[in-house]
């Protein structure tokens, strides 16, 4: 009866990505709403209204398309040569996981977003193991390899891409959005260097959303649910206080910390000891910020929601006239010269086909390209567990480089007793697993342990 129950969930995540769906008067907000009356306008939960998605469901298969080498990173259509990044999510993992209602909001988010500064969604299709969204392909890849490769960004690189995140996020929150992870990972690059947002899988709809919600798209109701990445995670979500869009400007003031310094401002062993740092306000500037820069980051940092530049009543107009963004010509931002991008130094002269298939447009979050990693074959990429914003938590356990490629609870046996642990296996290929029950308030080596597959039972 299990599998038989298992196989439904999975029917029912597959029949709820197709192109077509009907809106139920469920999600509408209450009459009662003290603000219903103006925001009525803009309130897009309608009822009983049918509508085709933008981007269509398409009668494709995982043949129809050549993949990179790297597994989730690069496909091109046999047919027409368009190179798109291929998102791919395992059935089973979304069920099992609880993640239906994540993947479906963020499928019908993108299909409704429209701007320069948000990745694109072409299409999706689906097999008997996965469900696939046909992304833009950004072949600068994310904005964090720029950071790494550089060591950190002159201030006016760093201006400019924080000028075109702002950008794209003030569009965002105009359509009711609330994006609720942004970090260097989630901002990538196209060709020519501008700045797209990725990774809308946290994404959370507010009650005047113009966006056009399905019913039950979302099970964060509350909107104080903990999602997102710990090291730019706000200290109000930390006390369980409703999602807003401060929320987005203090990771944008931890991204532009980043940019500017190479590293994270609350950067720790673990997640526990970086939670305590946000919640002190613990922040060290380096010396080198100009005042400028660091006035802004405080700011953006502030303990207070509401008094972060973007989200008071001036709105963004307060954010965009900060001394920091002084030159920065709004109105014709996206045709601006980008700062020249870092090479990848994994990029080899040796042919093309390795060069293309280097690239990585990281759509999947935290799946990155890695040298020596054998051809996918067909048959296990279709099986292949997603890892989006959901597991970013297991970053601080991998080195440079290194990327999880599948995630399970499995039972630890000791003696006549057991317990649940994660089990972990990476690209490099390396599998370890963490104890969820002791590793959070430690040192990160000593909640990690290297093991034998045989002392687990699957």
């Amino acid at each position: 009866m299990a599998g038989e129950e298992g196989g439904e969930a999975i029917d029912k995540t597959a029949k709820e990505f197709d192109s077509k769906a009907t809106i139920d008067s469920n999600n509408s907000p209450s009459s009662n709403d003290n603000n219903s009356n103006s925001n009525n306008n803009n309130i897009h939960h309608q009822k009983s209204k049918s509508f085709a998605f933008r981007a269509p469901q398409q009668n494709f298969s995982i043949q129809d398309f050549e993949l990179g080498r790297f597994m989730v990173v690069r496909a091109k259509k046999k047919d027409t040569g368009v190179v798109y990044a291929m998102k791919i999510m395992d059935k089973k993992f979304i069920t099992k996981e609880n993640k239906t209602a994540y993947v479906k909001l963020e499928r019908i988010v993108l299909d409704q977003l429209d701007h320069p500064g948000v990745v694109r969604l072409f299409f999706t299709f689906q097999d008997t193991f996965s469900l696939y969204m046909a992304l833009e392909s950004c072949e600068g890849g994310e904005l964090f390899d720029q950071i790494t490769r550089k060591g950190r960004l002159a201030e006016d690189d760093a201006r400019f891409y924080a000028a075109e995140a702002v950008d794209a996020l003030e569009y965002i929150h105009s359509m009711g959005l609330i994006h609720r992870d942004i970090k260097p990972e989630n901002l990538l690059l196209t060709a020519d260097g501008h700045i797209k947002i990725a990774d809308f899988g946290s994404v959370k709809p507010m009650q005047d959303s113009r966006i056009t919600v399905l019913p039950n798209a979302a099970s964060d109701d509350k909107a104080c649910t903990f999602v997102g990445t710990a090291a730019y995670v706000p200290p109000e979500v930390l006390n369980s206080s409703p999602a807003t869009f401060g929320n987005d400007l203090w990771a944008l003031g931890c991204t532009l910390y980043q940019m500017l310094s190479g590293t994270s401002p609350f950067k720790d062993a673990s997640e526990w000891l970086i939670f305590q740092r946000i919640i002190a306000r613990d922040i060290r500037f380096p010396n080198y910020f100009s005042p400028e820069a660091r006035d802004l980051i405080d700011q953006l940092l502030s303990i207070d929601p509401s008094r972060r530049p973007g989200a008071g009543p001036d709105g963004y107009a307060a954010l965009k006239s900060h001394p920091f963004f002084k030159g920065i010509d709004w109105t014709n931002l996206r045709f601006g010269t980008p700062p020249e991008l870092a090479p990848d130094p994994r990029v080899h002269s040796a042919s093309s086909e390795e060069q293309d298939s280097s690239r990585s447009p990281s759509h999947a979050g935290s799946l990155k390209a890695n040298e020596g990693a054998a051809s996918a074959s067909e048959g296990s990429i279709t099986r292949l567990a997603s890892i989006d914003s959901f597991d970013s938590k297991w970053q601080q356990f991998l080195e440079a480089g290194e990327s999880v490629l599948m995630i399970s609870m499995v039972k630890k046996l000791q003696k006549l007793s057991s317990k649940k642990v994660q089990l972990i296996l990476t690209n490099k290929p390396k599998l370890f697993y963490v104890d969820l029950q002791s590793w959070c308030p430690k040192e990160t080596s000593s909640g990690l342990t290297i093991l034998m597959i045989s002392a687990f039972k699957l």
